[in-house]
């Protein structure tokens, strides 16, 4: 069978003499090619197909970024029955390769006088019991041909939700700050609730220490320079740069900056599914959170 399926494909034009040849050089007869390409297609290969279709669909829904395992995700949600394994067969047979993360490299610098004083109360552990007790913040930059732009988030520990953002053309305080007014804006905070970032200036910096002080919430911070003391905040940094910012030019700071607000609200909370949230998605397990509490 496997000769077979070689001679029909590249036997595109279906022209004798190729076909021909073909068998002569493979030491398979003629008539056995015809009969088996004459043949109706079996159930199991047209459930194959019908799967292989799918999951053609669900990658290119998620423009080049899933691997087998959200994809599998995808399929079960809509109760198509495979296992993951069967997926990553047929997105190898397929030539479905998601794309592939950049080496991570620390750019933080520390404002040791006022970071001196500020406890680490997250411990590595990035994970809440409801919305609200815990948010991780940080910054990174985005290469455009007019310079750069800074993104500045702020995440619920909960949901992975992407509860607040601000992009600036400079990396002030104010654009935390900015980002910070914004999850406070949209999603609620409790009394007392977590703010953990690392220890760069803008963060140890007085104005936006009051800030947090005026929400009600604690500063916490990471160690300088360990990446995994702020990794909740890295990982969606190098979803965003892996998934988005490396596969594309961004011309001017506007259009960059309206992609990345597209990624963030029409991708990455609403659609992309979560690994820590057994592949469920952060606007899924935000609100309904939020329905069960109103419902109780």
């Amino acid at each position: 069978m496997a000769k077979y399926e070689f001679i029909d494909s590249y036997a595109a034009d279906s022209s004798t003499p190729a076909i021909v040849k073909m068998c002569r050089w493979l030491e398979v007869s003629r008539s056995g090619f015809y009969h088996w390409r004459s043949r109706p297609v079996s159930a199991t290969a047209a459930r194959r197909q019908a799967l292989a279709d799918r999951v053609s669909h669900f990658f290119e829904e998620s423009e080049g970024t899933y691997g087998y395992r959200r994809i599998h995700a995808d399929l079960a949600a809509e109760n198509s029955e495979c296992s993951p394994e069967l997926v990553r067969q047929i997105m190898r047979q397929e030539g479905l390769v998601p794309c592939q993360p950049r080496p991570f490299r620390t750019t933080t610098e520390a404002d040791a006088e006022a970071a001196a004083s500020m406890p680490d109360l997250v411990k590595r552990d990035f994970t809440a019991n409801r919305p609200g007790l815990k948010f991780v913040g940080d910054i990174t930059y985005i290469h455009t041909w007019q310079g750069f732009i800074y993104l500045a988030t702020v995440i619920d520990c909960y949901s992975k939700k992407v509860v607040g953002w601000a992009i600036e053309d400079h990396m002030r305080a104010e654009l935390v700050e900015k980002a910070l007014r914004n999850a406070a804006d949209t999603s609620r905070i409790e009394p007392n609730a977590i703010s953990h970032s690392d220890r760069g200036s803008v963060y140890t910096s007085a104005s936006y220490r009051a800030l947090v002080a005026r929400l009600g919430m604690r500063s916490s911070m990471g160690k300088t320079g360990i990446c995994w003391d702020n990794s909740q905040a890295e990982t969606f940094f190098s979803a965003l740069k892996n998934e988005r910012v490396y596969r594309t030019t961004y011309a001017t700071k506007e259009r960059a900056r309206k992609d990345v607000i597209r990624y963030i609200e029409g991708f990455y909370n609403s659609r992309r599914r979560h690994s820590a949230l057994g592949y469920r998605r952060p606007n899924e397990v935000h609100y309904s959170y939020q329905q069960s509490a109103t419902a109780a």
